[in-house]
């Protein structure tokens, strides 16, 4: 049997192949539309072991915008240090953000269709998907980054019962239109700026990846490129900035409710300096103070920003792994 076939067998039946590539060690995908929500890229990264179900399922949330091309090297460092050979990874874009799976009736959609509520609904169907196909005996631990973290939370609170564990990556879960950024960008986000955003950004087009990569001169050339093709997306720039704006209407109050109800299955990475969280920091901290053992919190190298993403997937993805382990899940 070849490699492609034994990659595409892997490949959970609910998943459509989308342009193989062997050279990855993820398998690139679509989950399909259903329920009334467009189709969302994927990336599945299978068991080690061929022929066994996952023991665990790693389900990544992204932040915004929702691109998983950017998140691939640290869920694979994530998977490359698994042992146990029955850890499976699933990463979804949020819903218009991804050019992969562009949305080729963006002005038909009502901007609704890219607010938190639909993207929660679309992590909704995929958790759900993966609990009814892979059953009880698999756990899914949940891992989010920036706003995915508020997405996950919903997540949590609709689903505790099958979420083995929420690991939070610098979470904006708490008053993001107050932080730095939040105050920086808020106004940019609203409408109309979305669309002329949106179509100015195409002068882009005209611009070689030689002084793009010199614009970005901090970003590996392969997250140059990330970044180059979402910019070059008038749909997914309109949706990653509506749903930006609904974040900054939305994201409010801290959930002390949930945090305190759940924290047995909470783990939290904090970035030392991050604008798009600041304050909110503290406030989440002392929702845990009176009993930190049932919460498990980092706090990150101070070189390693809100968007890890970018340089420093491995230092992340080892913490996420020692939690992984820590809970039992690998």
């Amino acid at each position: 049997m070849t490699s492609d076939t034994t990659r595409s067998t892997s490949l959970p039946p609910f998943l459509e192949s989308l342009a193989p590539d062997s050279s990855v060690p993820y398998i690139n995908a679509i989950f399909p539309a259903s329920e009334g929500i467009p189709p969302a890229h994927v990336h599945w990264w299978p068991c080690k072991q061929l022929g066994v179900s996952p023991s665990t399922i790693l389900l990544f949330i992204p932040g915004n915008p929702g691109i998983i091309d950017f998140y691939h090297p640290f869920l694979t460092a994530i998977h490359n240090q698994d042992r146990s050979g029955t850890l499976a990874i699933l990463s979804h874009s949020h819903i218009g953000h991804d050019p992969a799976v562009e949305d080729l009736e963006p002005a038909s959609r009502a901007s609704s269709n890219y607010a938190l509520p639909f993207q929660i609904q679309n992590s909704l169907r995929i958790f759900d998907v993966l609990s009814i196909y892979f059953g009880v005996n698999t756990r899914t631990v949940i891992v989010a980054h920036s706003v995915g973290s508020w997405v996950a939370l919903q997540v949590l609170k609709l689903r505790s019962a099958a979420v083995s564990g929420v690991f939070f990556l610098c979470p904006t879960i708490i008053n993001i239109a107050c932080t730095p950024n939040g105050r920086l960008l808020s106004q940019l986000f609203r409408p109309p700026f979305p669309r002329i955003v949106s179509q100015i950004a195409q002068a882009l087009r005209l611009m070689p990846l030689t002084i793009f990569c010199w614009l970005f001169s901090k970003y590996p050339i392969s997250q140059a490129r990330v970044l180059q093709s979402f910019l070059l997306s008038p749909s997914s720039i309109f949706a990653a900035m509506t749903m930006a704006h609904d974040e900054m209407l939305s994201i409010r109050e801290l959930d002390v409710a949930t945090l305190n109800t759940y924290r047995h299955q909470i783990w939290v990475y904090f970035a030392e300096h991050d604008d798009w969280v600041d304050k909110g920091r503290e406030v989440i901290l002392q929702v845990f103070r009176p009993d930190r053992t049932t919460v498990k919190v980092v706090h990150g190298h101070r070189d390693i920003p809100h968007a890890f993403c970018i340089n420093h997937s491995n230092e992340v993805a080892v913490v996420c792994y020692e939690w992984l382990v820590s809970g039992g899940f690998a």
